[in-house]
């Protein structure tokens, strides 16, 4: 006779719906807060839906994708998933910040092997923070549960977003002169950027963990390499009204030189003086640890520098004090010449 088995059913298969549906119940209310006006539907949905908002006379939406890179193995080494969230809303804003544009709303996407309760309502959570602070709603999203996809205890993240500008109010190339001034407002550390190399190097090499003190700082590795991604929309959108900031450059991978030339024209090149800064300690220490050549590190991090605004010369210092009113520290850090394109790091 025939073996009788018996019936295989979904949680055999590692995917837990009990869990899955108690997470989403847990998670309703902090997506609730970061509805907006415009919000037509509810959590749960199989659509967000949202209104275009009224009283513009040529919208453009902008849209943008991303995700947080290996950032997430650092969350995970350290337990701690209640940042990356805002790494992922925060990046996406600020990208399409540069376009002029602001943020109406956000979609997440959570790939995972197995739900672990705690850790998707602590990533929704982060996401929700940051859209309430930058007035974005979280209109949906998808949490997936894929065993043998993922390792245990792995997840990937990764954000959609969408804004509005007006079309002739649009930052970039388009917009920069010759005699316009280049302002750095500073970043907050890391941010999303260059974290195979910071795992190479703190991990592999020197030997360190995430509870490990970081050098010379009053904080563990884990607090210096979770350090969130900051938008800078808040304080920046309100300048964008009077058209004296022509365009913005968010300093991601490739740094200041192979970010800032996405917003220059084909004949002016951006001059950037690299003696205007003190570059922050944490990415000294990287830099003579690792044996890392300046231009690499230019080339892989901020180096301290979050975002560059390329301003009208006679409107510079005014939107330096207007930035510092809004707890965004800027500085005159170099300015547009006749060129090809490019960016020059110069040293004084």
């Amino acid at each position: 006779m025939s073996e009788v088995r018996a019936g295989l059913s979904y949680r055999d298969a590692g995917v837990d719906r009990e869990a899955a549906n108690r997470a989403k119940r847990s998670i309703g209310a902090l997506v609730a807060r970061t509805l907006t006006e415009g919000v037509l539907s509810g959590p749960g949905a199989f659509g967000g839906q949202i209104r275009v908002p009224s009283g513009y006379r040529s919208p453009v939406l902008v849209a943008s994708a991303d995700g947080v890179g290996t950032k997430l193995k650092v969350a995970m080494r350290a337990g701690r998933h209640d940042t990356v969230g805002i790494d992922l809303v925060n990046h996406c804003v600020n990208d399409i910040l540069v376009e002029g544009a602001r943020p109406l709303f956000f979609l997440d996407y959570i790939g995972m092997g197995a739900l672990v309760e705690g850790v998707v309502e602590a990533l929704v959570s982060g996401m929700a923070r940051a859209c309430e602070l930058n007035g974005c709603a979280l209109l949906g999203g998808e949490t997936a549960e894929m065993p043998d996809f993922y390792a245990p205890g792995e997840y990937d993240l990764a954000g959609f977003i969408v804004g509005i500008v007006e079309e002739d109010e649009r930052l970039g190339a388009h917009r920069v002169q010759g005699a316009d001034v280049l302002l750095g407002i500073a970043g907050d550390g890391f941010h999303t950027n260059g974290y195979s190399l910071l795992r190479r190097l703190l991990f592999e090499r020197l030997l360190l963990d995430v509870n490990d003190g970081w050098p010379d700082l009053e904080a563990t590795v884990a607090d210096v390499l979770l350090r969130p991604h900051p938008s800078y929309a808040p304080a920046l959108l309100p300048l964008l009204n009077d058209g004296r900031v022509h365009a913005l450059a968010h300093i991601t991978g490739g740094g200041i030189p192979e970010n800032l030339d996405r917003v220059l024209p084909q004949d002016l090149s951006a001059h950037v003086d690299r003696s205007t800064w003190e570059v922050p300690s944490e990415f000294r220490f990287v830099m003579e640890r690792g044996s890392i050549a300046r231009d690499e590190m230019d080339r892989t991090f901020n180096m301290g520098v979050g975002m560059i605004a390329v301003v009208d010369a006679h409107a510079a210092e005014g939107i330096i004090g207007r930035l510092a009113q809004a707890g965004r520290h800027a500085w005159r850090i170099g300015d547009v010449r006749a060129g090809d394109g490019s960016v020059v790091m110069e040293d004084g």
